[in-house]
């Protein structure tokens, strides 16, 4: 089950856990609210897995590629994790399906705060369009994971503020909607 809390505030490693004290735990109701949507599937065998194969086609997930994020696999390492960890928005949602390793996808939550959800083997993620996030590693510094789209891939992150796009403007109503 997948493991998410609310985060300090502190510049210390990002790759750390930033827990606040006490922990503030975040669930997965919590986390539908925001539009998050968290899938546990069979890491081991996705390749035949008839779940991932399911969430695929009712999704409309028609391209997939794996990445590996690690100093020795990933070209320009060190200039991509800052890149991921830079807050930002896309204008289609992000679905991440990890394979091996693990790692942090933080959220934005409705006022603003951090969420920070640990993701691991065989855990899949949507994060909205227009949902300010990052990503990171975790301090055992690797993950291999499946990127999913409808369609042809778009990588392009759009830096906070970036308030003005209809994917923002469209997402900041489903909040409002959950709100009431």
């Amino acid at each position: 089950m997948v493991e998410a809390w609310y985060m300090d505030e502190s510049p210390e490693d990002q790759r750390a856990p930033h827990r606040l004290q006490p922990n503030c735990p975040v669930n997965l109701e919590q986390l539908r609210r925001l539009g998050v949507v968290y899938r546990k599937l069979d890491a081991d065998n996705y390749e035949t897995d008839p779940c991932l194969k399911e969430i695929r086609q009712a999704e409309n997930y028609s391209w997939m590629d794996i990445v590996t994020i690690h100093k020795d696999k990933l070209p320009n390492y060190e200039e991509k994790i800052k890149t991921f960890y830079e807050e930002h928005l896309h204008l289609d949602d992000e679905i991440r399906y990890i394979l091996d390793g693990s790692g942090y996808f933080d959220v934005r939550d409705k006022d603003d705060k951090w969420i920070r959800i640990s993701m691991e083997k065989g855990d899949m993620i949507t994060l909205p369009a227009g949902i300010y996030h990052r990503f990171t590693l975790d301090e055992n510094n690797y993950v291999k994971a499946m990127r999913l789209f409808v369609g042809e891939p778009v990588w392009t992150p759009y830096n906070r503020p970036a308030d003005d796009f209809p994917a923002r403007k469209q997402y900041l109503k489903l909040l409002a909607a959950e709100a009431q």
